[in-house]
């Protein structure tokens, strides 16, 4: 299983260009994250930082996770092969966590 999770809003508060903090729901999140990642997932932070000439946004986002222990195996990279080498944000996972998503299957 593959498992993208987005970073501001999602792993902590949305406080960009700075990290926020982590809230319960947050942590929710996390722990879903880390118990996933247990029983074998792959995990991809799926963001739009990214790092510029004057901050490195995407790489504080990284070793932030570090920091906190959240496993990232990949950063906004496709993991299956006829996907490698194609130019667009959207990676392919099976669950994608995101704070601004909606589950169509509820509406």
């Amino acid at each position: 299983m593959i498992i993208a999770v987005d970073f501001d809003g999602t792993l902590c508060e949305h406080k960009f260009p700075e990290i926020g903090e982590i809230k319960y729901k947050h942590q929710k999140v996390i722990d879903y994250i880390q118990k996933s990642k247990g029983l074998g997932a792959i995990i991809v932070l799926w963001t739009c930082r990214e790092d510029l000439k004057e901050r490195a946004y995407l790489t504080e986002a990284v070793n932030w996770c570090k920091k906190k222990g959240i496993p990232i195996d990949y950063v906004n990279e496709y993991l299956l092969p006829e996907f490698k080498g194609f130019a667009s944000r959207k990676v392919c996972a099976d669950i994608y966590i995101d704070d601004k998503a909606l589950n169509v299957n509820d509406l």
